[in-house]
């Protein structure tokens, strides 16, 4: 398995990487991608990963932080992209309009700079969206993405994930599908997701599946089986099925998207 969705920069994953790693490997993890929000996450990323061989990491500007993204920016992160191999993904970009700690226009123009510097180097999108789905899939129905991307943490119903689909994205399914409380349309719409558009994640240290027992304090990509498990059960797949292709289809967007 592979765990697309990694908060690294948490004091509970920094403080002992080598037994943060060590425990995940543990559970049958072969890598995670970790997500950076700005700028300085970005670079302090490359440092915690960089001997760290199953750690690679997204380089980006996420919404909440749109209103620190300047012009010089784009080709700042272009150049950190060119000299770290491990920089899988540009993200985590897109619209946020639940919170809107950064205005509507700020984030907008930083995702559509986010989207043409995705094209520009050949990576894909690792993509946000609260409150904004109709103003994101028509963004990117305008400007296409020229190496596919993966929509994170989706928990949308069937007609948002078809376009989704539509638009040639992955899936990022995390814990949210095991919230008894929130589920219903996510649960539904994963009976729709073809297998070949899957992908999982922890989002660790959030979005902890409720059905751990003992309960711990906080989600850790050691607990992605309780997701693929629970996609199994919906889809009727058995789990190693679910492991096998999630891990092809990471491999597949992030490793070998014309890089």
């Amino acid at each position: 398995m592979f765990d697309i969705g990694v908060n690294l920069d948490h004091s509970s994953f920094i403080k002992d990487l080598a037994g943060f790693q060590q425990e995940y490997q543990s559970a049958g993890i072969q890598g995670i991608i970790c997500i950076s929000s700005n700028y300085e996450e970005a670079q302090k990323l490359i440092e915690l990963c960089h001997n760290r061989e199953n750690m690679h990491y997204t380089l980006g500007c996420h919404p909440h932080y749109a209103s620190s993204w300047k012009a010089h920016h784009f080709d700042a992160y272009k150049n950190l992209f060119q000299l770290h191999s491990k920089a899988v993904a540009v993200g985590e970009m897109g619209l946020d309009f639940n919170r809107n700690y950064s205005t509507q226009s700020e984030q907008l123009l930083a995702f559509e700079a986010q989207i043409e510097l995705a094209n520009n180097i050949s990576r894909p999108a690792y993509l946000h969206e609260r409150d904004a789905f109709k103003e994101l899939s028509q963004r990117l129905q305008v400007n296409r993405l020229k190496n596919s991307g993966v929509i994170h943490c989706f928990t949308g119903d069937k007609e948002q994930l078809k376009t989704y689909l539509d638009l040639g994205l992955f899936v990022g399914i995390t814990g949210w599908l095991l919230d008894e409380r929130r589920n219903q349309d996510l649960a539904e719409a994963l009976k729709y997701l073809p297998m070949d558009r899957l992908l999982i994640e922890t989002d660790a240290p959030y979005l902890l599946p409720r059905n751990i027992r003992p309960r711990p304090k906080r989600n850790h990509p050691k607990f992605l089986g309780y997701i693929a498990q629970a996609i199994a059960e919906i889809k009727n797949i058995d789990l190693e099925s679910i492991k096998h292709i999630t891990a092809q289809n990471t491999q597949k967007l992030f490793f070998s998207s014309g890089q």
